[in-house]
């Protein structure tokens, strides 16, 4: 396995790994109920914001000890957003990401932007074989995000979390190595 070398630079952004100077421009959208209304947890409070930098800052490579790759997205200098990178079992040919995105943000294409260079990283240069994305069901704006950077739909999981005092669908997506890149 190959060392990633970070930032990545895009045409727009910058994904770099988290420092602790980003608890607060986190917070921002994270503690917004509409971002975490269909994330495993509630909205962040600024103890939340520590806590969730803290366990992302040595998250700089699928190659290390975290096994993982947490980066932030700037854009102009401006935390926008984040994404990760993950191995979910020992398998190291397999790995998951997931991504959030301030909505002041949205509709401009920097999720795309992003997620799109992070698969690209798993294929190129991690030489993964496969990547998935799981989300709640209800989320269509995640499975818009999954499908065009050309994961497909492979599975609606009926009923099978329970998360925040309800049962929750399940949508996975997923994308090969060989697939054909996104239109």
């Amino acid at each position: 396995m190959r060392t990633l070398e970070l930032p990545i630079k895009t045409d727009r952004l910058v994904l770099r790994p988290h420092r602790e100077e980003d608890a607060p421009d986190l917070l921002r959208f994270s503690s917004r109920p509409d971002v975490a209304r269909y994330l495993l947890v509630g909205p962040w409070t600024a103890e939340d914001a520590a806590r969730e930098v803290a366990k992302r800052i040595p998250r700089t490579g699928l190659e290390t000890d975290a096994r993982g790759l947490a980066l932030v997205l700037e854009h102009d200098g401006v935390v926008i957003g984040d994404i990760a990178l993950w191995h979910p079992d020992d398998d190291t040919r397999l790995a998951e990401i997931g991504w959030t995105l301030d909505p002041d943000y949205g509709g401009r294409g920097f999720a795309s932007e992003a997620a799109q260079a992070v698969l690209s990283a798993a294929f190129d240069v991690y030489g993964l074989h496969r990547v998935a994305a799981q989300m709640d069901a209800r989320n269509s704006a995640s499975a818009r995000l999954a499908e065009r950077v050309g994961m497909r739909r492979e599975a609606h999981l009926r009923s099978n979390w329970w998360c925040k005092g309800e049962w929750t669908d399940t949508l996975i997506y997923a994308r090969l190595a060989d697939d054909p890149p996104p239109r």
